[in-house]
C-alpha cells in the first residue's frame, strides 16, 4: 500500500467579494504578487492571510503595479473591511511572502516593479 503525503503551500490568502469574508472567494497561495486585484478579482472588500511562519509578510499597495502608499502586515490576518486600508485609498495591488520581507525589499518593489527571485507574478 502506497503512503500518500499531502503538501501546504503558504501562505494562503483568501480575498472575498464582500466585506466579513462573504460572497465570492478566491484563494491563492505561495510567494506572489498580484499586479492589478479590481482586473483579476473584480471588487475585493475582505481578507484572510495565513501562513505558519509568524514572520510572513502581507503588503497592500494603493495603486496597480505594487505602485503607490503601502501597508505591511506580518503574521496571519483577517480583515473584514479593506475599505481605506492605506491611509485613506483601497488596496490595489500586493504582494506576499512565507518569510520577513524587510522595508527596504518592499521599497525596492515599488520603486521597480520587480519581485524578489522566486516570486510568481499574477
Amino acid at each position: 500500500m502506497k503512503k500518500v503525503s499531502i503538501s501546504q503551500v503558504f501562505p494562503r490568502l483568501a480575498l472575498f467579494s464582500d466585506e466579513n469574508y462573504r460572497g465570492r472567494r478566491f484563494v491563492v497561495r505561495g510567494n506572489l504578487g498580484i499586479r492589478n486585484l479590481d482586473r483579476l478579482f473584480g471588487d475585493i472588500e475582505s481578507l484572510r492571510f495565513f501562513s505558519t511562519n509568524p514572520n510572513a509578510t502581507l503588503v497592500l499597495f494603493s495603486r496597480p503595479n505594487f505602485r503607490g502608499q503601502f501597508r505591511v502586515f506580518r503574521g496571519n490576518r483577517n480583515i473584514a473591511d479593506l475599505d481605506d486600508i492605506i491611509r485613506g485609498e483601497d488596496a490595489e495591488s500586493l504582494v506576499m511572502a512565507n518569510f520577513r520581507l524587510s522595508l527596504a525589499q518592499i521599497r525596492n518593489i515599488r520603486n521597480t516593479g520587480v519581485l524578489p527571485q522566486g516570486f510568481r507574478r499574477i
